[in-house]
């Protein structure tokens, strides 16, 4: 009995040691995080490749790698590891070697890095690449002025423009803009290389739009028929792209691709929402493509739309289904589809059968998405994250049974850090509806303290905050500096149903104020850990917009911080890129409809401000224009409200760049500190 109640001491102190050597997070291991990107699995199922980014705050930058591990987790090592990027790999169909990406172009080599040649040599680089079953053919995309037949154009147009000392720019039409970039004379074009013939294809010759489209538009945008004779892929060809989403699906025979010339292509698509993402059937009968039904809306319900190759029909498998479909990935015996979705404060995997509709909640808990299976159908592999552990890749046998973890390659400076408890709870909204609440309790918690709130507002607005590791809005980088972190999904939110999301529309400071200060409200009556003296709330881009909404509407908080956030609604409209947002989330452009935009432009409150406010923007933001953040600065300090203007002129909508990010902790922590009460 001695010798048990001495091992349980023993035991007990070394948990003890262990718990007081651990730590809080802190913006270094924000940064120290390496960070899993794009992956792929051989066709056998058996190895691993993926990409890694490490930051050096020192330098400023990342760098990207390319490691290998077996797909029973063992056996991790380097691939491609030098000062250049290395990204994107893509094993070959025969599983016998890999390509990659790097220096703007990809390269093909040996499973054990060797035989090292370039697979594609565009001066206009290449992107995106998608082999053809057979490995004879490949697919990227490609950024090349319209007009030109040749490389040799394409770089003899940049060197004009370079050498010219006139800079000006003359617009002829709007979607001159887009996030953080001019979008110039170029496009995007889809390209098809055969590699027997050594010969690239312009598939968009000529054409003035996108693949991927601008906006909406992703890498998985195109692919291959199973039997290499046809490509679908997805493009906007209406006039006005600054106020459409109708992103179509066409189809292209590759028999009519020929060298320099136009290739006829053929829309399969008929929604005037946004149809994207065509992924062919295994035994080719099928393209199955995401779809929304209304045009202009970007957060609309995505469907599951099934064409039927031998007669053109189009038939929606998922429109009963109230869940908004993501990422979706065939089963090799073409009776199901595997898929991605929000789901209340997860992105859990569906499985659906195609036959009878029926609905399979295959993984619920945290973050997943980024899907594959393996070719027997056997096994699907997935990335993962939630708020204490960031993207890692794990696999699940499709039969059932528990998911296994893969990799784990930041497990040594996670073991230092101590996080948060994560929880929810649920209030009631306005109109009675139910809300959703995160709740994080700092590291080391201690019941009989009481701790200051830190109240976020998720952007979007139809968006939602998950048990996710975010390298910017991290919640358990909030908590860790002593604040209960409440994130709310207030109406407008995904993941709670379509008539949720749609609810915010038209009502930006309505049902959604009532959602956010009711949980506000119940947190503070329902927690008694929480300081009700000491609260504050921060947001971005939408989330900003309410802070500045909170601004004009209470004094509950001491202090408010608003990063990229809409001001002025009209004057917003007339700086966006995207026009279609305002003109569907306000029923019409200003003149069309000025009374919304006065009523919900947080502006034409500001004689109610007080609370100080800090603001944030950068200068590279085409989203929320930099005008937005100057106005609201301009109002706040007109009227002697206590307020901190931090301005990046080297960022956009987001801050990325590693030192940059650690002044906008610090400075956001000092901000609160300063209005912090006894």
């Amino acid at each position: 009995m001695k010798r048990l109640i001495l091992l349980l001491m023993i035991t007990l102190s070394a948990f003890h040691l262990n718990a007081q050597n651990k730590r809080t997070l802190n913006v270094e291991d924000l940064w120290n995080m390496k960070r899993i990107g794009s992956y792929d699995v051989t066709p056998d199922g058996k190895t691993i490749a993926f990409a890694i980014t490490t930051y050096s705050m020192e330098a400023n930058k990342g760098n990207t790698d390319i490691w290998m591990i077996d797909s029973d987790g063992k056996n991790l090592r380097p691939f491609k590891n030098t000062e250049v990027n290395e990204s994107d790999p893509k094993f070959t169909p025969d599983g016998k070697k890999i390509a990659f990406s790097k220096k703007g172009n990809y390269w093909i080599c040996d499973l054990d890095g060797s035989t090292e040649v370039q697979l594609t040599n565009l001066y206009s680089g290449a992107s995106g690449l998608v082999w053809s079953n057979d490995g004879k053919k490949i697919l990227f995309v490609s950024s090349v002025y319209p007009d030109c037949a040749t490389q040799e154009c394409n770089e003899q147009k940049d060197k004009a423009a370079e050498e010219s000392k006139v800079k000006a720019k003359i617009i002829t039409e709007l979607m001159y803009k887009t996030w953080n970039d001019w979008r110039g004379d170029k496009r995007s074009h889809l390209f098809l290389y055969d590699l027997e013939s050594k010969e690239y294809f312009d598939l968009m010759q000529g054409s003035t739009s996108d693949c991927p489209p601008i906006d909406l538009g992703s890498s998985q945008d195109y692919s291959f028929s199973p039997d290499g004779k046809e490509i679908a892929f997805v493009m906007n060809t209406d006039k006005m792209l600054a106020a459409s989403t109708n992103n179509d699906i066409f189809i292209i025979n590759i028999g009519d691709v020929k060298k320099n010339s136009v290739t006829p292509i053929k829309k399969i698509s008929k929604s005037l929402g946004n149809d994207n993402q065509p992924v062919y059937s295994p035994d080719g009968k099928y393209i199955a493509f995401r779809s929304m039904a209304r045009a202009g809306f970007e957060a609309d319900k995505q469907t599951i739309v099934l064409y039927n190759r031998l007669n053109g029909e189009l038939k929606n498998i998922s429109d009963n289904l109230d869940i908004s479909i993501g990422q979706i990935v065939w089963t090799p015996d073409n009776k199901y589809i595997f898929y991605d979705a929000a789901n209340e404060i997860n992105n859990s995997i569906y499985r659906l059968d195609i036959s009878n509709g029926n609905n399979l909640l295959f993984v619920k808990e945290s973050v997943n998405n980024d899907m594959k299976i393996s070719k027997d159908g056997q096994t699907i592999f997935f990335k993962r994250q939630k708020s204490s552990v960031p993207y890692e890749i794990f696999s699940l046998k499709t039969k059932g049974g528990g998911s296994e973890q893969l990799t784990n390659i930041n497990q040594e400076l996670l073991s230092q850090i101590t996080f948060g408890e994560l929880n929810t709870f649920w209030s009631d909204g306005a109109e009675g509806a139910k809300v959703q609440s995160i709740i994080i309790k700092p590291p080391f918690f201690d019941a009989n303290k009481k701790y200051p709130m830190m109240f976020l507002i998720h952007g979007g607005p139809q968006g939602h905050w998950t048990d996710d590791f975010h390298y910017r809005w991290n919640t358990q980088m909030f908590a860790a500096k002593g604040y209960v972190v409440v994130a709310t999904n207030p109406r407008g939110s995904t993941g709670y149903g379509q008539k949720f999301t749609d609810e915010i529309s038209g009502d930006w400071g309505g049902k959604v104020y009532i959602d956010l200060m009711n949980a506000y409200d119940y947190a503070l009556k329902n927690f008694n850990f929480i300081d009700p003296k000491n609260t504050f709330a921060s947001g971005a881009s939408y989330g900003g917009y309410m802070i500045s909404w909170i601004l004009g509407h209470t004094d509950r908080f001491n202090a408010l911080i608003c990063h990229a956030g809409v001001y002025n609604l009209e004057s917003m409209y007339g700086g966006t890129e995207e026009l279609w947002f305002p003109e569907w989330e306000f029923q019409g452009t200003p003149w069309e409809n000025r009374a919304m935009y006065e009523r919900w432009s947080p502006h034409r409150y500001a004689n109610n401000f007080k609370t100080p406010t800090l603001v944030v923007h950068g200068a590279f933001d085409f989203r929320v224009p930099e005008g937005q953040a100057f106005e609201l600065f301009t109002t706040l300090q007109r009227k002697g409200v206590p307020s901190k203007f931090l301005y990046f002129p080297d960022e956009y909508h987001f801050v990325v760049k590693p030192q940059n990010a650690r002044l906008w902790w610090k400075t956001v922590f000092e901000w609160c500190e300063q209005f912090k009460k006894n």
